[in-house]
């Protein structure tokens, strides 16, 4: 998990927001996330505008501690950054 995730505790949670130079980069990354959240069947919060969207990663038990799954799935969306970046 890259440095770019904030641990919050209250309630349990990571947050990251991710800029792009553009809509196009941002469409492309929204598309790689909804496909990545359909293979490992977890929903992050997620919002967005031209130039930047934030994801919340909650657990999914009601845990008062984010663990080692939402760690995982906060790398695997660190992958997608830099793809979606270079998309265009």
């Amino acid at each position: 998990m890259s440095e770019n995730w904030v641990l919050r505790k209250r309630p349990a949670r990571l947050e990251r927001r991710i800029e792009f130079s553009d809509y196009e980069q941002i469409r492309e990354f929204l598309d790689r996330t909804a496909e990545l959240s359909e293979s490992q069947g977890y929903y992050p919060d997620m919002s967005f505008s031209r130039t930047h969207v934030s994801i919340t990663l909650q657990p999914q038990d009601d845990s008062d501690e984010v663990g080692d799954e939402l760690m995982r799935y906060a790398q695997l969306v660190d992958v997608l950054v830099p793809e979606a970046r270079n998309s265009n």
